[in-house]
């Protein structure tokens, strides 16, 4: 049974995927790896991997191309998109047998739909990879809405899906709460005037996330649950 909470000042609350839910890295490493390798390129370590991705599958690859957090501007669009295809490839192959669930993701989803938040993912990993992940650690059935990084044209930090999961659900940027591991997830909740949590262990290029301003900051997922209440509580003796 959903027990709905009163005059919430939260309403709806969305997720990132990856480094937030799912440590992912083991997988996109080995397919970035099998990438850079199969095109002559010297190879990538998961330790690199980890500050390479949160923006999304081609710059994960140009920057694997690269050996840098910066993507080096003499590659080119054509090898670029080779890569690309032999990443999807690769990625897709791997059957993500090595991605695994943060501690109390489950938990903490299955008690914010309890309470009945509508939850939603948003994430700039391609669009084509997250139902079958979702359904593989058995997260699919919490989300009202799935975006992938493809679904707009501007992936996060640019704020056109949370506008356009806002007028979806009717609900104004103070009664959404986004949760993220990286500085794109924050800034996408700053842009769209919405409040963020940040998490400490996820993938945001070796900086804490505490660096990008977020309302609130915790080392578990589990805290959403408090934050939120919180919020609530504001809300009601406003």
């Amino acid at each position: 049974m959903r027990v709905q909470y009163p005059s919430s000042a939260i309403k709806l609350v969305v997720f990132d995927l990856d480094g937030t839910l799912l440590d992912s890295v083991p997988d996109l490493a080995l397919a970035a790896d099998q990438t850079v390798q199969a095109l002559g390129f010297p190879s990538v370590t998961e330790l690199q991997v980890r500050d390479y991705v949160g923006n999304g599958a081609d710059v994960l690859i140009g920057r694997s191309l690269s050996q840098s957090i910066d993507v080096d501007a003499t590659l080119s669009s054509d090898l670029l998109a080779k890569a690309r295809v032999l990443f999807d490839d690769f990625y897709k192959a791997s059957g993500h047998q090595l991605s695994h669930l943060y501690p109390a993701v489950t938990q903490t989803l299955e008690a914010l739909a309890q309470q009945g938040y509508t939850l939603a993912l948003l994430t700039n990993k391609p669009s084509k990879f997250v139902p079958e992940l979702l359904e593989q650690h058995k997260l699919d059935h919490y989300f009202k809405y799935v975006l992938g990084g493809d679904a707009f044209t501007n992936k996060k930090p640019d704020p056109v899906a949370l506008h356009w999961l806002m007028d979806q659900e009717q609900v104004t940027a103070q009664q959404v709460l986004m949760v993220g591991d990286s500085k794109n997830d924050i800034l996408a909740a700053r842009n769209a005037g919405c409040f963020a949590f940040g998490l400490t262990y996820g993938y945001n290029h070796g900086e804490p996330i505490s660096h990008a301003g977020p309302d609130f900051v915790a080392d578990i997922i589990s805290d959403v649950l408090d934050a939120v209440h919180s919020l609530q509580e504001n809300a009601v003796n406003a």
